[in-house]
């Protein structure tokens, strides 16, 4: 059970994927939280309807988390990046393992350790990706897809959006590639398929399509 008591971690899961498509503006659509949850349609279609009686979300137009589904869905989001902040920054592990770790603390983290987290590690405002951590002063910059990026321009990285970090491989690659949120590069080349080629700290990285439209930076 959740620390709370309120609501059962499936619940606090639902509702946090579906916030998180939102957040990325994905529609959000049963078939791509079965895809992001890794369950059958079915199982999601359940979900629900459960979910609607609890009144967490409405499917009028569309499935939306109401007031009290986003109250409950920012509340799990800050707990993870929260989590996923400390476990980079003080305990070194991967971008990758600090996503699969902090998928489990954001069940049980108990309020006094959500704010002794965000005391230590400074009252950070995003998580290790960008992502933006709720309840903090985050204020979104004037941000781009690297895909808009004119060749030869210098920008500076700013966001890996939650899509990314469920595709495998790519966080791995971004970590090791050095494609970090504040890190400076410059696109040297853009190919007829999508791929676009920068360079930072003296090394070229390709970056296919599919992130490049979703790696957002400042110019």
């Amino acid at each position: 059970m959740p620390v709370s008591g309120e609501h059962h971690p499936a619940f606090e899961e639902y509702c946090l994927t579906i916030f998180e498509l939102a957040e990325d503006d994905l529609d959000v659509i049963q078939a791509r939280i079965a895809d992001r949850l890794e369950v059958s349609r079915p199982a999601v279609s359940e979900m629900i309807k459960r979910l609607d009686a609890e009144g967490l979300v409405t499917t009028a137009g569309g499935i939306q988390l109401t007031d009290e589904g986003i109250t409950l869905a920012k509340k799990v989001a800050r707990r993870h990046r929260l989590a996923e902040r400390f476990l980079t920054d003080i305990l070194g592990l991967t971008w990758a393992q600090a996503h699969h770790e902090a998928g489990k603390w954001e069940h049980i983290m108990s309020p006094e350790v959500e704010d002794a987290l965000d005391r230590v590690l400074g009252n950070p405002t995003t998580c290790p990706h960008g992502n933006p951590i709720p309840g903090s002063s985050y204020r979104a910059p004037n941000q781009v897809p690297l895909s808009e990026v004119p060749v030869g321009a210098s920008f500076t990285v700013s966001r890996i959006p939650e899509e990314l970090e469920f595709v495998e491989g790519v966080l791995d690659f971004l970590e090791t590639s050095g494609i970090l949120p504040g890190q400076q590069a410059t696109l040297t080349a853009a190919s007829p398929d999508g791929t676009r080629t920068i360079e930072l700290d003296g090394n070229h990285v390709g970056v296919g399509p599919f992130a490049s439209e979703r790696i957002l930076v400042t110019v």
